[in-house]
């Protein structure tokens, strides 16, 4: 299908709008659906960028980085007021975007000529302004974003200005998108299977949709291509060998490092890395990517373990010590990446392979893939393969996860050798089992949502907490889970401050359920992922993960008791978070 007159900007907010006045996911999925119908083939993929937030995959690394004063400057010169007058306007509004689109109703200046602007147009002016770098780049970003505003009728200066702030908030997830990019094409969600496969493998919904859009049938046909980052597989967690054993009765069993996982990608001689969260991280890593270069293989995809250690002793006593995530993390922040990769060398520890000179190998069984993994891997000085043991008895691996307790890692993972690579999702394929922290029942990743001001002794640090969230898969709604008041040096403090105050916002994420009793005095974008201990999950009246109502009619959810925090998982995305199915069975298992 393609249109004489492209998709008009201002039809698109039309929409958003619409969306903005809906919570139900089916009637969201019809709108989108609608929405899909009326675009071509060669603006689709930037439809669904901007639909979802972006500019582009991840693994591209463009991002705006406009801030607040960056767009109340640009809705000034555009509207003609003062920055008081913005400022004042947002105070009273508490949403920049809904402050942009009152005062450009009110226009106290014209511009001297505007051009109709379509999503191909929108999207382009973005990047350009997101790739504007070095000596008087932030005027010129302003400059771009005014010409926007310029040309856009106030509702859509609404959606521009929340989408530069990072503040769109549609409420609409990747779930719905997938929904409707069947529902546009075949009239139900038949084809949401394979499109959400094909979006599991290369992480890169624009491309997904234009391929579709191209032709349905060749999403039947998607498959697994370099720099093209897959979403990682994610296990599910069990509390005793015994239950792990009764999942998977013959599993294969690794040790779990406490490591930055990593994705390689080789074709020829050109290698990329990506985390976890598909950023590229190539540069941080030079000693792997000269090793991965060696491999006796055309093209490649794998993934490992990346490890920083320290050698100690000389000789027979010679010893390597491993570091933790934290340290492995921040050493390039404390060396730099030449002096890091001499004082803190890595060994990178291959767990899986995905693909191999040409062959998508993520549909073969696991124990297969390892087969070809043992084949293809040297044990290298830097690249070497993931220990494992094939265990038929809960026995056998509870004295597994007594051996890596002993050796100071984080626990095991048990693996079905039958089980395709899930890639993004969450299976019983891969099971984790890890250590307590103190008295602490396990731990959980959240996301933060919100902080608190300092009182006493921490009011000097403007930081006194963090309001915590995990994911509901089945509403795809975040949901509050605790208060964490603990755990954060005076140092930590100050960074967090610092560091949440840049994405700090005058209202709740629009996907986040809850209760006014533990309304933060900020508000933030939920985009770090935090691990957190706690001794025992506990039921609450304002904490909603899971809540709903128990006989007698009493609305609980449940809470962390004496959550404090462990770590910042720079490495994980919101979309890895604990769920509050998971939290619930923790709460019922926690006991035994």
């Amino acid at each position: 299908m393609t249109n004489d007159i492209m998709l008009k900007f201002s039809d698109v907010a039309n929409v958003f709008s619409e969306i903005e006045s809906r919570s139900g996911r089916l009637e969201m999925t019809d709108i989108l659906a609608e929405l899909f119908k009326r675009a071509d083939k060669s603006e689709i993929s930037r439809l669904v960028y901007l639909i979802q937030g972006i500019l582009a995959p991840p693994y591209e690394g463009i991002d705006l980085g406009l801030g607040e004063q960056f767009a109340i400057r640009a809705i000034a010169a555009s509207a003609g007021y003062s920055r008081e007058q913005v400022e004042a306007n947002y105070k009273k509004s508490g949403d920049l975007g809904l402050t942009a689109e009152e005062l450009l109703k009110k226009k106290r200046q014209q511009a001297l000529s505007s051009t109709e602007m379509d999503v191909i147009y929108v999207h382009t002016a973005f990047v350009k302004m997101a790739k504007t770098g070095g000596t008087g780049s932030q005027e010129l970003k302003i400059k771009y974003l005014t010409e926007l505003l310029n040309n856009s009728e106030p509702l859509g200066g609404r959606f521009i200005v929340r989408f530069v702030t990072g503040q769109l908030r549609l409420g609409v997830g990747d779930p719905t998108i997938l929904d409707a990019l069947s529902v546009s094409r075949t009239g139900d969600k038949s084809l949401r299977e394979e499109l959400e496969r094909a979006y599991s493998v290369c992480a890169d919904m624009g491309h997904v949709a234009t391929v579709f859009f191209e032709n349905p049938d060749k999403i039947r046909k998607f498959s697994v291509q370099p720099f093209k980052p897959l979403m990682p597989a994610l296990a599910e967690r069990l509390s005793t060998p015994e239950e792990i054993i009764e999942k998977i009765p013959i599993c294969s069993v690794e040790m779990k490092f406490d490591g930055f996982r990593l994705q390689v990608h080789k074709k020829g001689n050109n290698v990329e890395l990506y985390s976890r969260k598909l950023e590229k991280m190539t540069p941080m890593f030079p000693e792997i990517v000269s090793a991965v270069t060696e491999l006796a293989c055309d093209s490649i995809i794998f993934e490992g373990e990346a490890l920083a250690y320290e050698e100690t002793g000389t000789g027979k006593l010679k010893k390597k010590k491993y570091l933790s995530f934290q340290e492995t993390i921040q050493r390039k922040r404390k060396h730099g990446i030449s002096d890091a990769a001499k004082a803190f060398p890595l060994n990178l520890f291959a767990f899986d392979i995905l693909y191999l000179d040409g062959k998508d190998l993520t549909t073969e069984p696991y124990e297969k893939r390892r087969k070809i993994l043992e084949k293809i891997f040297p044990s290298g000085k830097n690249l070497k393969l993931s220990e494992r043991k094939i265990v038929k008895s809960g026995n056998a691996l509870e004295k597994l996860f007594r051996t890596s307790m002993d050796s100071g890692l984080e626990g095991i993972m048990a693996k079905d050798p039958n089980s395709p690579y899930a890639a993004g999702k969450r299976k019983f394929a891969w099971i984790k089992l890890k250590k307590s922290y103190g008295k602490a029942v396990d731990t959980i990743d959240v996301v933060i949502v919100g902080y608190y001001l300092g009182k006493g002794a921490r009011a000097e640090f403007e930081f006194g907490g963090l309001l915590a969230a995990v994911q509901n898969t089945k509403s795809g709604k975040l949901e509050t889970v605790a208060k964490i008041g603990s755990g954060f040096s005076e140092d930590e403090m100050r960074q967090f401050k610092e560091m949440l105050e840049k994405i700090q916002t005058k209202s709740p994420p629009k996907d986040l359920e809850f209760n006014d009793a533990q309304k933060p005095d900020y508000w933030v974008v939920p985009k770090y992922v935090a691990e957190v201990a706690f001794d025992e999950i506990t039921k609450s009246p304002t904490h909603t993960c899971g809540m709903k109502a128990n006989i007698g009619g009493e609305t609980k959810g449940h809470a962390l008791r004496f959550p404090r925090l462990l770590a910042l998982r720079e490495d994980k995305s919101v979309k890895e978070i604990t769920t509050s199915e998971e939290v619930e069975s923790l709460y019922y298992k926690q006991h035994r």
